[in-house]
Formats: structure tokens, C-alpha cells, sequence
């Protein structure tokens, strides 16, 4: 099993460039980002070679954060905005080498916006397509993300097959999975290839992925074993190195 380092909540206190040399000091497989926007391409680029790390994806952009918003593509009235954002999105992920673009639905409701979401991922595949660049979208929590539009893995899978591109995949992440619906290996059986990437996160603080809720030592193998890349999205009490290495311990026996 590879774990990926999510630098958008790994290594904080240093710049991004930084971070994806840190996470290869501590023995990380994968890293992966929230909004790299104001480093430069081919700045993350090269970090990415100099440590030989896969860059596995990033998100479109939130909208004007400081209203509330987490993402524009399921939102109806702002189709221009969100294709701008998925345009910039997956012109990015290709100059930077990274594989994948999270396009983010949004806080919006009903089926005018599932036409709305539909329609932005259709234009999604076709720029995604011609970058070689995958897409993904990922059903979140309403504890944390109040009004979010995708919020379970029956409406992902609906919209996916709605759009119907080979490279739209689902992210799973048990975080937001376990607070919204459990029944995690049922779940993922049903969404078979669908699923595309995978992250882990403690229920219900956060945290290192070693506590809480779900016993990850317990299940990550039965999805995969070796054969999956994991995100570790989660907010760290200790160094990520430090978890890390006792993850892949303990996972050693």
C-alpha cells in the first residue's frame, strides 16, 4: 500500500515547494494538494522529478471563500465562473505533471444543479481529455460543509455515469463516508472501478488516522492491500513522519 501526503493540511508551516520535498524526506509514496495556485507550475514540477513523488491531484478553486464558497461547479447561475476555474484547474494539473483535477460541486440543491454539475463535469472531460489529466469528485460531510451539493456515494455514482467519461472517477474519502453513510466495504463493492482514489482521516476529530472510529490497520486491506494509493487528509497532533512510520510498523506486524 502506497499513503500519499495531502499538502493542504501536511507541513503548513512551510511553503508548498517545501512540503512535497519534506514529504519525501519522511517516506511518503504519493503527495497530493489542495490549491497550489500561487506556486508556480513548473516550480511544483520540479520538485515533483528532484523526488521522484507522484502528484496525484488538485482542487478547482473554492469561489469567494470568504462567503462560504466551496466550489462553483453545481452552482446555477455561475457556469461561466466554474468552467473558468476547471479551465485553470486542469491547465495547471498539466503544466505541473499532477494526474488528476477534484472538481469541487459546491453549496447548492436540487436537480437544476445536478444539470449544472453535470453539464460543468461534461466540459471538464473534454479539456481533461485533451490534457491526458483525470477528473474527480468527491462526496463530502454536512457537519463540516453545511449545504454541499455532493454528499453521498449513490448521487456520485449517478453523476458519473450521467457524464459517462472513462477518466471521472470517484473520491472516497472515509472521513466524509463514515459520518454521512458507514458500510464502507458494501459501499465500495457496489462502486467497483468507480472509485478512483481513496483518503483517511480519524472519525470524528480529524486526526491521525490510527484512532476513532474506524480501524483503518483493519480495513485498508480488505480494498486492496497493496494495490491502492491512499491520501493521508488529515489535520496531525505529531509529525507526519512520526505517524507515518507507525503506521507502516504496525502494518508490518
Amino acid at each position: 500500500m502506497r499513503i500519499s501526503a495531502n499538502l493542504g493540511f501536511l507541513y503548513t508551516d512551510m511553503p508548498l515547494v517545501e512540503r512535497v520535498h519534506a514529504a519525501a524526506r519522511d517516506g511518503f509514496h504519493a503527495v497530493e494538494f489542495h490549491w497550489p495556485y500561487d506556486t508556480d507550475p513548473a516550480l511544483l514540477s520540479a520538485a515533483l522529478a528532484e523526488t521522484g513523488l507522484p502528484g496525484l491531484a488538485l482542487n478547482t478553486r473554492r469561489g469567494d471563500v470568504a462567503v462560504g464558497e466551496f466550489g462553483l461547479a453545481a452552482v446555477p447561475g455561475r457556469e461561466a465562473e466554474a468552467r473558468a476555474q476547471i479551465a485553470e484547474a486542469v491547465e495547471y494539473a498539466a503544466a505541473a505533471g499532477l494526474g488528476a483535477v477534484h472538481v469541487m460541486a459546491g453549496r447548492a440543491v436540487g436537480p437544476e444543479a445536478e444539470r449544472c454539475f453535470v453539464g460543468a463535469l461534461a466540459f471538464a472531460a473534454e479539456r481533461a481529455s485533451r490534457a491526458g489529466v483525470g477528473l474527480l469528485i468527491e462526496p463530502l460531510n454536512t457537519r463540516d460543509v453545511p449545504g454541499y451539493f455532493l454528499t453521498g456515494t449513490a448521487q456520485a455514482r449517478r453523476i458519473a455515469e450521467a457524464v459517462g467519461w472513462h477518466g471521472l472517477g470517484i473520491m472516497y474519502d472515509f472521513y466524509h463516508m463514515q459520518i454521512m453513510q458507514g458500510d464502507h466495504l458494501a459501499t465500495l463493492a457496489g462502486l467497483g472501478p468507480l472509485v478512483a482514489h481513496y483518503q483517511i482521516a480519524a472519525v470524528p476529530g480529524r486526526g491521525e488516522p490510527d484512532r476513532g472510529e474506524i480501524d483503518f490497520s483493519w480495513l485498508l486491506p480488505q480494498i486492496g492491500g497493496g494495490d491502492i494509493c491512499v491520501g493521508a487528509e488529515y489535520r496531525p497532533t505529531i509529525p507526519p513522519g512520526d505517524w507515518l512510520r507507525r503506521f507502516l510498523c504496525e502494518r508490518a506486524g
